[in-house]
């Protein structure tokens, strides 16, 4: 494919949109480490996926769903994490693409899972600093101007505006009747961490409908998930949890599943 015609697919928008972000991120806050870790879960993650490919007998493509996934785990673990934990997070993203699949498509977002597992596994340390959670809070211009474009692209406004909205009420709520920390998530660098995840994660096509009213339900379902984890339990797992269940949503709500379960229970009441 030729480099001018990629960098109008969905794909090469986040691609580039990316490592902008990675750059100016790691400008921002006067350190490089990030751009070697973003270096690192890249190579990971390719190499992985090449890996992967090769053992199912997968027809190769340019693997630039390798590259987004680890420019997204590179810009949300910290960067202090040492690189083999950099490295082993972006292999478990990519192994979840070729294990959790249906009709050929993965179930979860590859960086969500990989980023859950990584904390669950490794105690990662997690601080979204590609969201500029550190920096002046003007830069965050930078996110919501690449996010929109992204968000565009991939048309998943419904997506984008069912989550914040239902996530920003329910933590209001829950922190007017002192549940939690809900109150915390509304300040930075949580508010950055859920507008990155909201523009950049949760519109992943492959894991996430198309339909307008699959992407609401998918948004409220995430945010409201999320948004009671948090509540119940705090921590950095909220927003991949809330993700995850929105994989599930989206899987039940195939087609061909629903189809092969209606037939399955016709066989049994035969």
């Amino acid at each position: 494919m030729a480099a001018h015609k990629w960098i109008r697919t969905p794909k090469g928008y986040v691609t580039i949109t990316m490592a902008v972000l990675l750059v100016i991120a790691a400008i921002g806050s006067e350190d490089i480490s990030g751009i070697y870790n973003g270096f690192i879960a890249v190579a990971a993650s390719l190499a992985a996926d090449f890996t992967c490919s090769h053992v199912v007998k997968k027809k190769r493509g340019l693997p630039d769903g390798a590259v987004i996934t680890g420019l997204i785990i590179a810009l949300i673990l910290s960067t202090t994490a040492p690189w083999y934990i950099v490295a082993a997070t972006s292999m478990i993203a990519i192994l979840s693409k070729y294990i959790f699949v249906y009709k050929k498509k993965p179930i979860f977002n590859p960086a969500a899972f990989g980023l859950l597992l990584s904390i669950l596994l490794f105690r990662t340390g997690q601080s979204w600093w590609g969201a500029f959670g550190d920096l002046p809070s003007w830069t965050i211009v930078f996110l919501l101007i690449g996010g929109y474009t992204v968000t565009n692209r991939v048309n998943k406004f419904p997506q984008v505006f069912s989550f914040l909205g239902t996530y920003f009420i329910l933590l209001l709520i829950m922190g007017i009747l002192h549940v939690g920390d809900a109150a915390d998530a509304l300040r930075p660098p949580f508010i950055n961490a859920s507008l990155f995840f909201a523009l950049f994660m949760l519109t992943d096509p492959p894991t996430s409908p198309a339909k307008e009213k699959d992407q609401v339900i998918f948004g409220v379902l995430g945010a409201a998930a999320g948004a009671v984890v948090y509540s119940l339990f705090g921590g950095l797992m909220y927003l991949f949890i809330g993700l995850l269940v929105g994989n599930l949503y989206h899987l039940l709500k195939n087609p061909a599943l629903r189809a092969a379960k209606l037939q399955n229970r016709s066989y049994h009441k035969a």
